[in-house]
Protein backbone atom coordinates (compact mmCIF):
# COMPACT_ATOMS: atom_id res chain seq x y z
CA UNK A 1 0.00 0.00 0.00
CA UNK A 2 1.11 3.50 -0.98
CA UNK A 3 2.17 5.73 2.16
CA UNK A 4 -0.92 8.40 2.56
CA UNK A 5 0.29 11.99 2.84
CA UNK A 6 -2.24 14.56 4.21
CA UNK A 7 -1.79 17.40 2.20
CA UNK A 8 -4.11 20.53 0.69
CA UNK A 9 -6.62 19.28 3.34
CA UNK A 10 -7.21 15.53 2.43
CA UNK A 11 -5.31 12.07 2.55
CA UNK A 12 -3.53 11.13 -1.05
CA UNK A 13 -1.11 8.79 -2.20
CA UNK A 14 2.28 9.78 -1.29
CA UNK A 15 2.76 10.15 -5.46
CA UNK A 16 0.06 12.43 -5.45
CA UNK A 17 1.28 14.51 -2.58
CA UNK A 18 2.84 17.93 -3.96
CA UNK A 19 2.53 21.84 -3.27
CA UNK A 20 3.56 24.67 -5.76
CA UNK A 21 7.12 24.92 -6.58
CA UNK A 22 6.17 29.08 -5.87
CA UNK A 23 5.77 27.81 -2.14
CA UNK A 24 7.84 30.45 0.00
CA UNK A 25 8.86 27.05 2.10
CA UNK A 26 10.56 25.39 -0.80
CA UNK A 27 12.03 28.80 -1.74
CA UNK A 28 13.16 30.33 1.45
CA UNK A 29 12.67 27.95 3.72
CA UNK A 30 9.69 29.59 5.35
CA UNK A 31 7.55 27.61 7.25
CA UNK A 32 7.61 25.36 10.30
CA UNK A 33 7.61 21.98 11.58
CA UNK A 34 7.69 19.37 14.26
CA UNK A 35 8.76 15.46 13.57
CA UNK A 36 6.89 13.14 15.79
CA UNK A 37 7.17 9.69 17.04
CA UNK A 38 4.29 6.70 17.35
CA UNK A 39 4.61 3.79 19.82
CA UNK A 40 1.86 1.07 19.99
CA UNK A 41 0.10 3.54 16.89
CA UNK A 42 0.08 6.33 19.41
CA UNK A 43 1.41 9.85 19.14
CA UNK A 44 3.96 10.25 21.57
CA UNK A 45 3.72 13.31 23.88
CA UNK A 46 1.03 14.92 21.19
CA UNK A 47 0.10 17.92 22.83
CA UNK A 48 3.54 19.33 23.20
CA UNK A 49 4.69 18.46 19.44
CA UNK A 50 1.31 20.44 18.62
CA UNK A 51 1.64 23.68 21.28
CA UNK A 52 5.76 24.12 20.19
CA UNK A 53 4.27 23.55 16.26
CA UNK A 54 1.87 26.57 17.40
CA UNK A 55 4.59 28.30 19.40
CA UNK A 56 7.18 28.57 16.21
CA UNK A 57 3.99 29.64 14.01
CA UNK A 58 3.05 32.64 16.27
CA UNK A 59 7.17 33.48 16.73
CA UNK A 60 7.35 33.56 12.50
CA UNK A 61 3.61 35.59 12.46
CA UNK A 62 2.81 32.26 10.15
CA UNK A 63 -1.39 31.91 10.69
CA UNK A 64 -1.91 28.24 10.25
CA UNK A 65 -5.15 27.61 8.50
CA UNK A 66 -6.15 25.05 11.71
CA UNK A 67 -7.13 24.99 15.31
CA UNK A 68 -5.04 22.79 16.96
CA UNK A 69 -7.22 20.72 17.46
CA UNK A 70 -8.09 19.73 14.04
CA UNK A 71 -4.66 19.47 13.94
CA UNK A 72 -4.64 16.72 16.32
CA UNK A 73 -7.37 15.00 14.49
CA UNK A 74 -5.12 14.88 11.24
CA UNK A 75 -2.45 14.02 12.55
CA UNK A 76 -4.19 10.99 14.36
CA UNK A 77 -5.99 9.85 11.09
CA UNK A 78 -2.91 10.13 9.02
CA UNK A 79 -1.25 7.99 11.44
CA UNK A 80 -4.36 5.50 11.21
CA UNK A 81 -4.28 5.78 7.39
CA UNK A 82 -1.04 4.08 7.31
CA UNK A 83 -1.40 1.64 9.76
CA UNK A 84 1.56 2.78 11.50
CA UNK A 85 2.27 1.26 14.42
CA UNK A 86 5.85 2.08 15.75
CA UNK A 87 6.95 4.91 13.35
CA UNK A 88 7.58 8.82 12.94
CA UNK A 89 5.39 11.72 12.05
CA UNK A 90 6.94 15.04 10.09
CA UNK A 91 4.76 17.96 10.40
CA UNK A 92 5.43 20.49 8.02
CA UNK A 93 3.44 23.79 7.60
CA UNK A 94 4.38 26.22 4.46
CA UNK A 95 4.19 30.05 4.50
CA UNK A 96 2.00 29.16 1.02
CA UNK A 97 2.71 29.50 -2.97
CA UNK A 98 3.80 33.37 -3.83
CA UNK A 99 5.93 35.42 -5.71
CA UNK A 100 9.41 35.33 -6.25
CA UNK A 101 10.25 37.55 -3.56
CA UNK A 102 10.52 37.76 -0.23
CA UNK A 103 7.46 39.90 0.84
CA UNK A 104 5.85 37.21 2.88
CA UNK A 105 2.11 39.24 2.37
CA UNK A 106 2.23 38.38 -1.06
CA UNK A 107 1.88 34.93 -0.28
CA UNK A 108 -1.39 32.55 0.40
CA UNK A 109 -3.12 29.31 1.50
CA UNK A 110 -0.28 28.04 3.87
CA UNK A 111 0.28 24.22 3.36
CA UNK A 112 -0.17 21.66 5.83
CA UNK A 113 1.49 18.63 4.78
CA UNK A 114 1.40 15.09 7.20
CA UNK A 115 3.80 12.57 6.58
CA UNK A 116 3.66 9.34 8.56
CA UNK A 117 6.09 6.67 8.06
CA UNK A 118 8.90 4.10 9.42
CA UNK A 119 11.81 5.52 10.37
CA UNK A 120 15.38 4.94 10.05
CA UNK A 121 16.94 4.84 13.93
CA UNK A 122 20.49 4.40 14.66
CA UNK A 123 21.75 0.88 14.36
CA UNK A 124 21.60 -1.35 18.06
CA UNK A 125 25.02 -1.63 17.88
CA UNK A 126 25.78 2.33 18.42
CA UNK A 127 23.69 2.03 21.72
CA UNK A 128 25.29 -0.92 22.98
CA UNK A 129 28.51 0.69 21.98
CA UNK A 130 28.21 4.15 22.38
CA UNK A 131 28.54 6.98 19.99
CA UNK A 132 31.66 8.85 18.66
CA UNK A 133 31.78 12.96 17.81
CA UNK A 134 33.66 15.11 16.57
CA UNK A 135 33.20 19.36 17.18
CA UNK A 136 31.86 20.98 14.33
CA UNK A 137 33.49 24.43 13.22
CA UNK A 138 29.82 25.67 12.09
CA UNK A 139 28.04 27.25 15.05
CA UNK A 140 24.87 27.51 16.10
CA UNK A 141 22.76 30.38 14.59
CA UNK A 142 23.55 33.61 17.06
CA UNK A 143 20.12 33.62 19.17
CA UNK A 144 19.57 36.98 18.86
CA UNK A 145 19.50 36.79 15.15
CA UNK A 146 16.82 33.71 14.70
CA UNK A 147 15.50 32.03 17.66
CA UNK A 148 16.57 28.59 18.66
CA UNK A 149 13.14 27.78 20.02
CA UNK A 150 11.87 28.54 16.73
CA UNK A 151 11.51 25.04 14.80
CA UNK A 152 11.57 26.11 11.40
CA UNK A 153 12.28 24.48 7.63
CA UNK A 154 15.46 26.31 7.31
CA UNK A 155 17.90 23.71 8.85
CA UNK A 156 20.93 24.24 6.80
CA UNK A 157 22.71 25.84 9.65
CA UNK A 158 22.88 21.92 11.18
CA UNK A 159 22.89 20.24 7.97
CA UNK A 160 26.74 22.26 7.64
CA UNK A 161 27.24 20.56 10.56
CA UNK A 162 26.29 17.32 9.77
CA UNK A 163 28.50 17.05 6.70
CA UNK A 164 31.48 17.75 8.69
CA UNK A 165 30.35 14.71 11.27
CA UNK A 166 29.97 12.70 8.08
CA UNK A 167 33.29 13.75 6.77
CA UNK A 168 34.67 12.95 9.84
CA UNK A 169 33.32 10.02 9.83
CA UNK A 170 30.75 10.08 12.97
CA UNK A 171 27.08 9.95 12.28
CA UNK A 172 26.49 13.22 14.59
CA UNK A 173 28.43 16.64 15.16
CA UNK A 174 28.24 19.02 18.31
CA UNK A 175 27.99 22.13 17.80
CA UNK A 176 28.95 25.62 20.09
CA UNK A 177 27.31 28.68 20.14
CA UNK A 178 29.26 31.90 19.70
CA UNK A 179 30.36 32.17 23.04
CA UNK A 180 31.89 29.73 22.36
CA UNK A 181 30.00 27.20 24.81
CA UNK A 182 27.99 23.77 23.84
CA UNK A 183 25.02 24.51 22.69
CA UNK A 184 23.25 20.46 21.13
CA UNK A 185 23.90 18.22 18.21
CA UNK A 186 23.09 18.40 14.64
CA UNK A 187 19.49 16.88 15.70
CA UNK A 188 19.76 16.03 19.13
CA UNK A 189 19.98 17.79 22.67
CA UNK A 190 23.54 16.79 24.78
CA UNK A 191 23.88 15.80 28.38
CA UNK A 192 26.79 15.10 30.86
CA UNK A 193 26.69 13.21 33.68
CA UNK A 194 29.37 14.37 36.48
CA UNK A 195 29.44 12.87 39.96
CA UNK A 196 25.93 11.61 39.92
CA UNK A 197 24.56 14.62 38.52
CA UNK A 198 22.84 14.86 35.35
CA UNK A 199 24.08 18.58 33.44
CA UNK A 200 22.31 19.87 29.93
CA UNK A 201 23.21 23.26 28.45
CA UNK A 202 19.97 25.76 29.25
CA UNK A 203 18.01 27.43 26.60
CA UNK A 204 20.21 30.50 26.28
CA UNK A 205 22.85 28.80 24.99
CA UNK A 206 20.90 28.76 22.24
CA UNK A 207 19.17 25.02 22.01
CA UNK A 208 16.11 24.05 20.64
CA UNK A 209 14.22 23.01 23.65
CA UNK A 210 13.71 19.23 22.82
CA UNK A 211 9.77 17.34 23.65
CA UNK A 212 12.25 13.98 24.08
CA UNK A 213 15.23 15.75 26.13
CA UNK A 214 12.36 17.82 28.42
CA UNK A 215 11.17 14.34 29.22
CA UNK A 216 13.87 12.55 29.84
CA UNK A 217 14.98 15.16 32.50
CA UNK A 218 11.57 14.33 33.81
CA UNK A 219 12.34 10.69 34.01
CA UNK A 220 15.53 11.22 35.64
CA UNK A 221 14.09 13.27 38.21
CA UNK A 222 11.87 11.05 39.24
CA UNK A 223 14.66 8.51 39.84
CA UNK A 224 15.91 10.89 42.57
CA UNK A 225 19.21 11.78 39.97
CA UNK A 226 19.80 15.63 40.55
CA UNK A 227 19.44 17.66 36.99
CA UNK A 228 20.75 21.28 36.20
CA UNK A 229 20.63 23.70 33.35
CA UNK A 230 24.04 25.51 32.69
CA UNK A 231 26.39 26.58 31.08
CA UNK A 232 29.18 23.72 29.18
CA UNK A 233 32.05 23.78 27.67
CA UNK A 234 34.02 21.06 25.88
CA UNK A 235 35.99 20.47 28.59
CA UNK A 236 32.94 19.82 30.72
CA UNK A 237 32.38 16.57 28.50
CA UNK A 238 36.12 15.91 28.08
CA UNK A 239 35.99 15.54 32.05
CA UNK A 240 31.87 13.45 32.23
CA UNK A 241 32.30 10.48 34.17
CA UNK A 242 29.30 10.16 31.05
CA UNK A 243 27.80 11.62 27.75
CA UNK A 244 24.60 11.14 26.31
CA UNK A 245 22.03 12.36 23.44
CA UNK A 246 18.24 12.89 23.58
CA UNK A 247 15.90 13.29 20.13
CA UNK A 248 12.85 11.71 18.85
CA UNK A 249 14.71 9.66 16.88
CA UNK A 250 17.49 8.94 19.04
CA UNK A 251 15.82 8.70 22.03
CA UNK A 252 18.74 7.91 24.62
CA UNK A 253 21.92 7.03 23.41
CA UNK A 254 25.24 7.33 24.69
CA UNK A 255 28.75 9.16 23.27
CA UNK A 256 31.87 7.74 24.42
CA UNK A 257 34.33 10.16 22.54
CA UNK A 258 34.46 13.77 21.57
CA UNK A 259 37.56 14.88 18.87
CA UNK A 260 39.11 11.59 19.61
CA UNK A 261 39.56 11.85 23.51
CA UNK A 262 37.64 9.02 25.62
CA UNK A 263 34.53 10.31 27.98
CA UNK A 264 34.74 8.42 30.84
CA UNK A 265 35.12 4.57 30.86
CA UNK A 266 34.34 4.74 27.05
CA UNK A 267 31.36 2.72 27.21
CA UNK A 268 27.83 3.62 27.58
CA UNK A 269 27.44 4.33 31.44
CA UNK A 270 24.69 3.36 34.07
CA UNK A 271 22.71 6.55 34.70
CA UNK A 272 22.76 6.26 29.96
CA UNK A 273 21.41 2.67 30.68
CA UNK A 274 18.98 3.49 33.12
CA UNK A 275 17.44 6.83 31.52
CA UNK A 276 17.19 4.58 27.93
CA UNK A 277 15.24 1.75 29.78
CA UNK A 278 12.79 4.50 31.58
CA UNK A 279 12.31 6.13 28.07
CA UNK A 280 11.73 3.06 26.56
CA UNK A 281 9.34 1.97 29.25
CA UNK A 282 7.33 4.78 29.18
CA UNK A 283 6.83 4.70 25.51
CA UNK A 284 6.34 1.18 25.05
CA UNK A 285 4.43 0.30 28.40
Amino acid sequence: MSVQVYVAGKLVPKEQAMVSVFDHGLLYGDGVFEGIRTYGGKVFLEKEHIDRLYESALAIRLEIPMTPEEMTQAVRETVAANGLSDGYVRLVVTRGAGTLGLDPRRTSNPQVIIIADSISLYPQEMYDTGLQLITASTIRNHSAALSPRIKSLNYLNNILARIEGTDAGTVEALMLNHKGEVAECTGDNIFIVKDGVLKTPPPEAGILEGITRNAVMGLAKEAGIPVKEVPLVRHDIFVADECFLTGTAAEVISVVGLDGRKIGTGKPGPVTKDLLERFQKLTRS
